[in-house]
C-alpha cells in the first residue's frame, strides 16, 4: 500500500485494483514476453519450412518453455543486457541465445531474430497484446455489463415514466425502454469491434524482405509471412514500409470511443434520474456521501466513470490520429505511443467498473416516477390531438395548444375538453381512458424486441 500512495499515476495506485489485470498485455514484462513468443515462434517456423535444420521434439520443448516459463527474472535479465546495448529488441534476441546457449540448438542459435528489423517484432507483439486484451479482458467486461443492463430492461419493461425532451415533460416512456436502448448501443458497437481484423507483419527493414531474399532466394518468403502471421490468428498485411500502417489499430480505438460515449451518455441520465429523485441510490452502512451534508448520497460512481472515459477518448483519438502517420519508411514517433496503450485501455477498465458499481447500487423509485406522471397530464395532449386529426377535426393540434400552453391544468381540465368536441361518445371515453401512466406506446415490445437482439 505505501508504494501505491507514492505513484504518480493513479492506474497504478488509487485504481491498482481494477487495472492490475493489464499487467499481462501493456506492461513492460508483457511487452518482453510477447517479443520472445514472437522471436520463438518465428525460428520455429524456419524449421517447419526447411529453411534451418528440422527440430527434435526436444528441441521445440525447449524453446517453447522459453515464453511459457517466461518469468520475472528473465525480464531483468533483458533490463540489464539492455543497459549494454541500448536496445530493448535486440536485448529480447541476446537473452533467446543465452537460453540456448550450450544446448543442442547452439548450432543454430544466429538463426534467432534472422533477416528482421525491431519493427517486425514489435509490430506483431502490439498486435497480440491488443488481440488479447480484447479478448481475456475487454469484451468480457463490456458483456457483464450488456447482462446487467438486460435485468433492468426485463424488470422495468412496463414501468411508465415521464420523458423530457429538451428537458421539458413530453410523451411517456418506460424505465426499461431507456436502458434497452443503451443497451442495443452498446450491442451493435461490440459486435462491430469484434469483427475489426487485426493485422501484422514480417517482412524486413523496409517490407521489401531485403535480407531474407538476399540470404535465401529460393524461399517464398511472402508466402512465410502470410503463413507465420495467420497462424498467429491474425491478419497479414499486403505492403508496407518498415512499420505496418496501424489503420487496424485506429480503427479499434475509435470503435471504442463510441462504445465510451454511448457508456458515458448513459452514465449522464443515471446522475440526472437521481437527481430527480427518479432513482435511488442503495446506501452502504458507515459510506459517507457529502463530508458536510450528512443527508447526502452522491452518485459518484457515473461521475468517475464519466472522468475516466473523457481521459481515455482524449489519448484514444490523439493515438489513433498519430498511429496512422509516419515520415518516409519509418520514425520513432510511434513508439512512445504505443506504450501508452495500457494508460487509455486503463481509464476504460476503470471507468466499466464505476459505472457497473453505479447500477449496481441504484433502485427506481416508482412512487415518485408515478408522482410525476400525474402531475403532468398535459402529456397525453399529443395522443388527442393526433386521434382527432384522424378523425378529421380542424386545428386540434391549436385547440389544445390554447388550452395547455403556459397553464397548469389537471386532468379534469383535459377530459371537459374532450366533453365539448364533437365527437361520438364512444370516442369520448376512449380518450378519457388515455393516461400518462399508459400512454406509452410499444415501449415493453421494444424491449422484448431488444432482449432478442441482445441474446442472440
Amino acid at each position: 500500500m505505501s508504494n501505491q500512495l507514492r505513484n504518480i499515476s493513479p492506474i497504478d495506485g488509487r485504481y491498482k485494483g481494477y487495472t492490475h489485470q493489464l499487467e499481462d498485455y501493456f506492461s513492460e514484462f508483457a511487452l518482453f514476453r510477447y517479443r520472445t513468443i514472437v522471436e520463438v515462434k518465428y525460428f520455429i517456423e524456419l524449421s517447419k519450412k526447411d529453411i534451418i535444420r528440422n527440430l527434435t521434439d526436444k528441441e521445440i520443448t525447449l524453446l517453447t518453455n522459453i515464453y511459457r516459463n517466461f518469468s520475472i527474472e528473465d525480464a531483468i535479465r533483458i533490463k540489464e543486457i539492455e543497459k549494454k546495448t541500448n536496445h530493448d529488441v535486440k536485448s529480447v534476441e541476446y537473452l533467446i541465445k543465452e537460453k540456448l546457449h550450450k544446448t543442442t540448438l547452439s548450432d543454430v542459435e544466429e538463426f534467432i531474430h534472422f533477416g528482421l528489423t525491431s519493427e517486425d517484432i514489435n509490430n506483431v507483439s502490439h498486435a497480440l497484446s491488443i488481440k488479447f486484451f480484447l479478448k481475456n479482458l475487454y469484451f468480457k467486461d463490456i458483456e457483464n455489463l450488456l447482462q446487467l443492463l438486460k435485468t433492468f430492461i426485463k424488470k422495468y419493461k412496463a414501468t411508465p415514466m415521464l420523458s423530457r425532451t429538451h428537458g421539458q415533460p413530453a410523451s411517456p416512456t418506460t424505465v426499461g425502454k431507456e436502458f434497452a436502448l443503451f443497451a442495443y448501443r452498446i450491442k451493435i458497437q461490440l459486435d462491430n469491434l469484434k469483427k475489426i481484423k487485426i493485422t501484422a507483419k514480417i517482412n524486413g527493414a523496409v517490407g521489401n524482405y531485403n535480407a531474407h531474399e538476399s540470404a535465401c532466394p529460393s524461399v517464398n518468403w511472402r508466402q512465410f509471412s502470410r503463413d507465420f502471421i495467420s497462424s498467429l490468428e491474425m491478419t497479414p498485411v499486403l505492403i508496407t514500409t518498415q512499420i505496418k500502417p496501424r489503420d487496424d489499430f485506429a480503427a479499434i480505438f475509435h470503435n471504442i470511443i463510441r462504445i465510451n460515449n454511448i457508456i458515458m451518455d448513459m452514465d449522464r441520465d443515471m446522475w440526472g434520474y437521481i437527481s430527480r429523485d427518479y432513482l435511488k441510490q442503495k446506501t452502504k452502512e458507515g459510506e459517507v456521501g457529502s463530508s458536510t451534508m450528512p443527508h447526502k448520497v452522491n452518485p459518484i460512481n457515473f461521475e468517475n466513470s464519466e472522468g475516466n472515459i473523457k481521459i481515455a477518448n482524449s489519448l484514444l483519438n490523439a493515438f489513433a490520429n498519430e498511429l496512422t502517420i509516419s515520415r518516409f519508411q519509418r520514425d520513432l514517433s510511434d513508439s512512445t505511443i504505443l506504450r501508452n496503450m495500457g494508460t487509455a485501455m486503463a481509464h476504460c477498465i476503470i471507468a466499466y467498473s464505476s459505472t457497473t458499481k453505479g447500477l449496481n447500487k441504484i433502485e427506481v423509485n416508482e412512487i415518485k416516477i408515478m408522482e410525476d406522471l400525474e402531475n403532468h397530464p398535459e402529456v397525453v395532449t399529443e395522443c388527442i390531438q393526433t386521434v382527432l386529426r384522424k378523425e378529421g377535426h380542424q386545428m386540434p393540434y391549436e385547440k389544445l395548444k390554447e388550452l395547455t400552453r403556459g397553464h397548469s391544468i389537471t386532468i379534469e381540465n383535459i377530459h371537459r375538453f374532450i366533453d365539448g368536441l364533437n365527437i361520438t361518445d364512444h370516442l369520448k371515453e376512449d380518450l378519457k381512458r388515455v393516461a400518462p401512466h399508459n400512454y406509452i406506446g410499444i415501449a415493453p415490445k421494444l424491449c422484448d424486441e431488444v432482449m432478442d437482439f441482445l441474446e442472440n
